[in-house]
């Protein structure tokens, strides 16, 4: 399994880079398919271990969120004091629920996972795109989180296989212990001081990189958790089979679901904190 993991790795890694430099449309086009896939696969999962969802609600509120989350930049955007994300919660709270009313076998479990699916995947996702328009050093913030994960995750996989014994979660993800999250941890954050020193190193200071990476170490592992939690649910071990080595592309961003708004709001925070 290493090598259709490394194989898919070379390809989606210039990929994802590329996207990132070129920033725009093209990188919030690469997210948007990105999260298209996801709720795909979100679907494609309660199908298979028989849990129902709304699949056209899914798709239509996720995309509505997943714009309202983008454009949540502006607070006044098209007449709204208080900015477009109140009116598009509300009305995808209204919609799902207004959507059950009409279909037979009415069912609070369809109703709540179709709600959950909307913000946890493109509402969370969205925030990527915000990360990559942060101005002036958009584009290295986002290198920085796409990287510390990936570098992390591989110390949790390596060090966990190697030297883990004590189970994180047994009934959750059979495979991720102790040893594996402090690595994946302590990889994250030291990537992400390192990557700030290289990239960016006037932006912020030592224990403000730290405090990022801790930030991402910790969400990005509890949001990998979250979707292991969904699939231990449903009965299935990948989200689909897209990505040889790594299952599905829900599979390969699930550390970013949690971590996305938080790792933005974060880095508001730094940000203000050197302004």
């Amino acid at each position: 399994m290493l090598l259709p993991r490394i194989l898919t790795a070379a390809i989606g890694i210039p990929l994802v880079i590329g996207s990132i430099h070129l920033g725009g449309l093209v990188y919030a086009a690469f997210i948007a398919g990105i999260t298209l896939l996801c709720l795909y696969e979100y679907g494609l999962i309660l199908w298979l271990g028989g849990k129902p969802v709304q699949r056209v609600p899914l798709a239509v509120f996720g995309a509505l969120m997943w714009l309202a989350a983008v454009l949540s930049r502006n607070s006044g955007l098209s007449g709204f004091p208080d900015g477009i994300m109140p009116v598009a919660i509300s009305l995808t709270v209204f919609g799902i629920a207004f959507w059950e009313l009409l279909v037979p076998g009415r069912s609070l479990e369809r109703m709540a996972l179709t709600l959950f699916g909307v913000f946890f995947i493109p509402w969370s996702l969205a925030y990527m795109v915000n990360i990559r328009e942060l101005a002036p050093y958009g584009e290295y913030y986002t290198v920085i989180l796409f990287v510390s994960i990936w570098i992390g995750d591989t110390a949790a996989y390596f060090i966990g296989k190697q030297y883990g014994k004590a189970k994180l979660l047994e009934s959750v993800s059979p495979k991720k212990t102790w040893a594996g999250a402090v690595a994946g941890f302590v990889g994250t954050v030291a990537v992400t001081i390192a990557l700030k020193n290289m990239l960016v190193p006037q932006s912020m200071g030592g224990l403000e990189a730290a405090f990022l990476g801790a930030v991402a170490g910790l969400a990005g592992q509890a949001s990998d958790l979250s979707e292991s939690v969904l699939k231990r649910g449903s009965g299935v071990k990948d989200s689909s089979a897209l990505l040889p080595g790594h299952g599905g592309v829900l599979d390969r961003f699930d550390s970013y679901l949690l971590l996305a708004p938080l790792y933005y709001f974060a880095l508001l925070l730094v940000i203000g904190i050197n302004r």
